[in-house]
């Protein structure tokens, strides 16, 4: 990586340079009017076409993400949801082609937290004004994320919400869908921060984010930032399915407290379980595990943002 400094390059128009679109067609209703307002917003700011590729259910976007990279673009846009955006990321990570975020999904976690824009003509402005900055990304058993991982009731509300639904209600799909779980028994956890000594929690969610705020706003980490070289972990403990209301009320003044919730701050994290539990990676489930290894790779990404 070449001119890092850890901090956000200057801003200035680029022009001349190449750009590719890796886009989720299920997130979107008309996927060809999209394409051409892209084309043309990319036009007014003087460059050329993007090159254009699709996901599928077996490719959602690593392998287009890396024929981009191998034809010299500048820039890939993720046009989709989290999980688009996170196959990008992964591929994008230790290169100098900037990611830039087109959100089409139910979450767009990253660009919310990042302010960018949801308009394609101001998404594309900012990409064409040249503003880079350098992210962050954790990785989960060698699998990058940008935004969060997470075990336990995180990854049963993410399996339980159809897409029917979610097209339908938004984040509060989510909602719903976590309603089913709120009574599964603890997870009993070992976890071990930066190589220190093992704690024992009992827990409902394992959160480990790289940055703060959640669906519906939730800021789950308020001191997080996506540049700052380490990841935030939260351990939420609400002991009886009414507990919950009082920790998101805690979570939406920014105040939550052991017992219910405990945040640690950590380059890596070892975690170990009382049995196999399922996992999330930006919105993506993986194979229940009982051992979870994360770490962090700062400033590893270029991302095109305000």
């Amino acid at each position: 990586m070449s001119g890092i400094d850890g901090g956000s390059a200057p801003d200035r128009p680029r022009r001349g340079v190449r750009a590719a679109v890796v886009a989720n067609p299920s997130k979107m209703r008309h996927p060809e009017a999209i394409r051409a307002q892209i084309t043309r917003s990319l036009q007014a700011h003087g460059w050329a076409a993007p090159v254009w590729f699709e996901t599928t259910p077996e490719d959602p976007g690593s392998g287009q993400t890396l024929a981009a990279i191998r034809m010299g673009m500048d820039v890939v846009f993720a046009a989709g949801g989290d999980g688009t955006v996170r196959s990008c990321a992964e591929q994008l990570a230790g290169t100098d082609t900037a990611l830039a975020v087109l959100p089409y999904g139910t979450g767009n976690l990253l660009a919310g937290n990042l302010g960018v824009p949801a308009r394609i003509p101001d998404a594309v402005a900012v990409v064409a004004s040249g503003r880079r900055r350098r992210v962050d990304v954790g990785v989960l058993d060698g699998r990058c994320f940008a935004v969060m991982a997470g075990m336990g009731l995180d990854a049963y509300m993410l399996h339980d919400a159809p897409e029917a639904l979610k097209a339908r209600l938004g984040w509060p799909a989510y909602v719903l869908a976590a309603a089913r779980h709120l009574c599964e028994a603890p997870m009993t956890l070992t976890l071990s921060i930066d190589s220190g000594p093992p704690i024992t929690r009992r827990a409902r969610m394992l959160l480990i984010g790289n940055v703060g705020r959640l669906q519906g706003g939730l800021r789950v980490f308020p001191q997080a930032r996506p540049d700052d070289g380490v990841l935030d972990v939260a351990v939420l403990m609400p002991p009886r399915r009414r507990s919950w209301m009082p920790l998101a009320w805690a979570l939406m003044l920014r105040r939550p407290t052991p017992p219910m919730m405990e945040v640690f701050r950590a380059e890596a994290i070892e975690v170990s379980s009382d049995r196999r539990y399922p996992r999330e990676l930006d919105g993506d489930l993986l194979d229940a595990t009982d051992r979870v290894s994360v770490t962090i790779r700062p400033g590893a990404l270029w991302l095109c943002a305000p």
